[in-house]
């Protein structure tokens, strides 16, 4: 067993539940921290975090950045989450929720520079990036404990706080053998966390969660599933691949891999954008085709 310290990075084989140089408890402990080498980063409620950050007054305070009335929440601090405030929830329902919230506008060059400042961050580590949206990406760190002198979960921790630092908002990291894994390590500690899942430890941890827990199910997916019986990842692994595939087609083979925690893609940095939408939202409603 391997205990990594996220405040001193000292790296240890042992499983204390305090780091042995600086004491401190912020530890992870896991056998395989030294040999994995794909990770997911996401920020923590990143336009709000950027928000709170530049306005010092609304630490404690539910913040929703979004539009208008008429307009949905883009994102959320985790005060505001606390009342039931999400992501793409029409604002006046947010509202509902959350009355004292204060409401800022979007501000995009704002966060696009927060997001450069990260990503060149981010390349000092590696060029193995591949950007899922404007706050979170998948990093390969493969080969590059030779040149960090260091394992990638030490260049990891190590990238978290001094993003913390220099730039002043939180991220969680995940860090597996594959990209799903990586996802969803990220999604068991936040904010401001770090989750470690070795291939032989996925399935058993995968098992009892609901399939909506597979990142890509969405809630059609997930209760055509429930439907047909499979309400855990566990139904899912103990089910013939070839009953998935006569069932689901080739969506039965994806969800035979995922529930396994199989995933085969490369993390790829040449991907280019498939397409670009814009919308405007009205306050009131308009009959006027122009």
């Amino acid at each position: 067993m391997y205990t990594l310290c996220r405040d001193c990075f000292h790296l240890s084989d042992d499983d204390s539940d305090a780091c042995p140089r600086c004491g401190r408890h912020r530890v992870i402990r896991n056998k395989h921290i030294t040999t994995l080498a794909i990770a997911h980063l996401d920020c923590d409620a990143f336009f709000a975090a950027i928000e709170k950050r530049d306005d010092p007054s609304l630490k404690d305070r539910p913040v929703i950045v979004g539009g208008g009335k008429r307009g949905v929440v883009s994102t959320c601090c985790y005060i505001a989450r606390l009342y039931g405030v999400r992501s793409a929830m029409p604002m006046f329902k947010a509202l509902k929720a959350c009355p004292d919230a204060v409401v800022i506008k979007p501000n995009g060059e704002k966060y696009r520079l927060t997001a450069h400042q990260m990503r060149e961050k981010m390349q000092a580590l590696t060029p193995m990036i591949q950007p899922v949206s404007v706050d979170e990406a998948y990093l390969d760190l493969s080969g590059t404990g030779t040149l960090h002198k260091a394992p990638p979960a030490v260049s990891l921790a190590r990238l978290a706080a001094e993003i913390e630092r220099d730039i002043g908002i939180t991220v969680s990291i995940g860090l597996s053998t594959n990209k799903f894994l990586a996802k969803t390590a990220s999604e068991l500690d936040k904010p401001r966390g770090f989750a470690v899942i070795g291939a032989d430890e996925a399935e058993a941890l995968l098992a009892p969660r609901p399939i909506g827990f597979i990142h890509g199910v969405g809630p059609k997916l997930a209760q055509k599933l429930t439907r047909d019986g499979y309400d855990t990842i566990e139904d899912l692994q103990r089910t013939e691949l070839k009953q998935l595939i006569g069932r689901y087609g080739e969506t039965g083979m994806w969800l035979k891999n995922r529930a396994h925690g199989i995933d085969n893609r490369p993390v790829r940095n040449d991907e280019e954008r498939k397409s670009v939408s814009s919308e405007t939202t009205f306050n009131d409603d308009m009959s006027d085709p122009a």
